[in-house]
């Protein structure tokens, strides 16, 4: 399963979510969004309003959401069991 978490610099919420995703043994990505504006553009357009952005290959989520995170990490498990 792929996980990418976009990012921007003194986030919060951004650490918060890569603490528990790293906690729960998910891997993932990172990409800070000051890279590339043009993603900036993209996730505005998409209607994402707030940081981290979190893309799986099941969906999609902004800010922190340990209930979201939660699911992830349970469907890893399930998928490696």
């Amino acid at each position: 399963m792929s996980v990418t978490v976009y990012t921007k610099a003194h986030c919060p919420q951004c650490d918060a979510t890569k603490r528990q995703l790293a906690k729960r043994g998910v891997a993932f990505d990172v990409v800070d969004l000051a890279s590339d504006p043009g993603l900036v553009d993209s996730f505005l357009a998409k209607g994402f309003k707030q940081t981290p952005i979190v893309v799986t290959e099941e969906g999609s989520w902004s800010g922190y959401r340990p209930d979201m995170i939660k699911q992830v990490a349970e469907r890893l498990a399930a998928v490696e069991a």
